[in-house]
């Protein structure tokens, strides 16, 4: 059974840093393209960061320069690294896992982040 489970989400102050991980099980993880992916309350679902198989990386213009997104094959593990957190970037972040020839894409159950003082 696929399954994605994230994990390293809670409170952090403005200015801090965090590690997201995302174990995936079920899948053949060294060829799916991942990403991650936040949802803040009453807005839409938006891209964080991407990851593809061959580990070219695509980020959000409000998370450059403040965000890596990294993965570990031997792990089946996927990673984001988010350092100088503000307040917007409180949200429930997804993990993704997709690949072109896969009949559909696969979503954990999310991890919240919360950025307060």
């Amino acid at each position: 059974q696929e399954q994605l489970v994230e994990s390293g989400g809670g409170l952090v102050q403005p200015g801090g840093s965090l590690r997201l991980s995302c174990v995936a099980s079920g899948i053949i993880f060294s060829i799916a393209n991942m990403g991650w992916y936040r949802q803040a309350p009453g807005k839409q679902r938006e891209l964080v960061a991407t990851i593809t198989s061959r580990g070219s990386t695509n980020y959000a213009d409000s998370v450059k320069g403040r965000a890596i997104i990294s993965r570990d094959n031997a792990k089946n593990t996927v990673y984001l690294q988010m350092t100088s957190l503000k307040p917007e970037d409180t949200a429930v972040y997804y993990c993704h896992a997709a690949r072109p020839t896969w009949a559909k894409g696969y979503w954990g159950q999310g991890t919240q982040v919360t950025v307060s003082s």
